[in-house]
């Protein structure tokens, strides 16, 4: 099968996502099973098209992507241009939704049978944001799939209350194998770990949480990750007075990235908003118990005995139980609890189920293609 992906972010680029991980390891896995995939992603500084793992990555857009505005106009007004030269060669188009529109409707311009890949729904919360009407662009693009796979039952539901007609299958993430070959051990200090976004990953909440909590805990608060907010956060660690207390890493990855997870103590997830909840999910096979607050996708995936739910967005609460959590005795147990239960996104297994759902839409949305497009793709056979 030959596939375009429209992936948007490059797992290279720094401060990249969770999902453009998702989308390399499918991906890689595919191409083992003689796929053929193109990914098309925004322009970044030092980018470069190239094969890697046998996914071909092409940045799309107009110099160099010096930052995230730039870099998503160009995308958007580059993408139909790039599709369209590269159709006669595609089968199946697979369009991942990011932000801050989640969708642009795909399947009305690529003039090829095309699924979604969900990872990112939060529109609404963006256009209160930039007041702007962004969740009508996304409930647009939305109805016009007939196919999507979500990446949670969450994310699932919320899906077909946009279009109650569409079929969704949930997909979830794996765990990068190379973490199994960390040993955990009880650490000294409270990580998180992400991209740097105040709000979205709720890094206001958790210096509010962390200044109510250092005094009751040995080490300290240690920030991973890169993003449009980082000198929001540099100023607001040193306002609180918490330069003593706070270190933030830079972006990690690789073998740094999960030894320094399995090296911590406990790792705070203060999301307001996830789809999945990757780091979650990395921590717990990393052998590192999780605090996160208790909204929907991150309830999937933190179940009893491997990390503590909190009252969403409770300050005092993340507070307390990141005091109460660090002096615990029984970490450990908790630890193998967790590994055991992540032991279950495995990515190979994974990449079969979403190589089931492409053979699938692909037949059910070839079906669909106008009469006339049906027999220009025969006369080219």
């Amino acid at each position: 099968m030959r596939v375009l992906h429209l992936g948007f972010e490059d797992p290279r680029m720094p401060g990249a996502g969770g999902g453009s991980v998702r989308t390399h390891e499918i991906n890689r896995r595919l191409a083992d099973k003689g796929y053929h995939i193109t990914v098309l992603t925004t322009r970044y500084p030092g980018w470069t098209e190239r094969v890697e793992d046998g996914v071909r990555y092409v940045p799309i857009g107009y110099g160099s992507g010096r930052n995230r505005l730039t870099r998503l106009a160009a995308y958007v007004a580059r993408l139909p241009f790039e599709v369209s030269r590269r159709r006669s060669s595609v089968d199946l188009v697979v369009e991942d939704f990011f932000a801050p529109f989640s969708t642009m409707a795909a399947p009305l311009w690529t003039q090829r049978p095309t699924i979604g890949v969900v990872q990112w729904l939060h529109a609404r919360d963006k256009a209160r944001q930039y007041k702007l009407p962004l969740h009508w662009i996304e409930r647009l693009g939305v109805r016009k799939h007939r196919r999507l796979i979500a990446v949670s039952q969450g994310i699932a539901e919320r899906l077909k209350k946009l279009n109650p007609d569409v079929h969704v299958d949930v997909i979830g993430n794996g765990v990068d194998p190379c973490v199994w070959s960390t040993p955990p051990r009880l650490g000294k200090d409270v990580l998180f770990i992400g991209r740097l976004e105040y709000g979205h990953k709720g890094l206001d909440l958790l210096l509010q949480a962390w200044s109510q909590a250092c005094s009751r805990v040995e080490g300290n608060l240690l920030i991973a990750g890169t993003g449009q907010d980082e000198d929001r956060l540099r100023a607001a660690v040193k306002e609180a007075g918490l330069s003593e207390r706070v270190q933030l890493l830079g972006w990690l990855s690789g073998a740094t990235k999960f030894r320094t997870i399995s090296e911590a103590r406990l790792v705070a997830v203060p999301s307001r908003h996830e789809t999945f909840g990757l780091v979650a999910i990395d921590a717990l096979a990393a052998g590192t118990p999780v605090i996160a607050f208790d909204i929907p996708c991150l309830r999937e995936i933190l179940p009893a005995g491997t990390g503590w739910l909190v009252t969403p967005f409770d300050v005092t609460a993340f507070a307390h139980e990141i005091a109460t959590r660090y002096s615990q005795p029984g970490l450990e147990q908790v630890a193998v609890e967790g590994r055991r239960f992540a032991a279950g996104y495995n990515w190979d297994a994974l990449a079969d189920l979403q190589a089931q759902a492409y053979v699938t839409a692909l037949g059910e949305l070839n079906t669909s293609q106008p009469r006339q497009e049906q027999l220009r793709r025969a006369e080219r056979a």
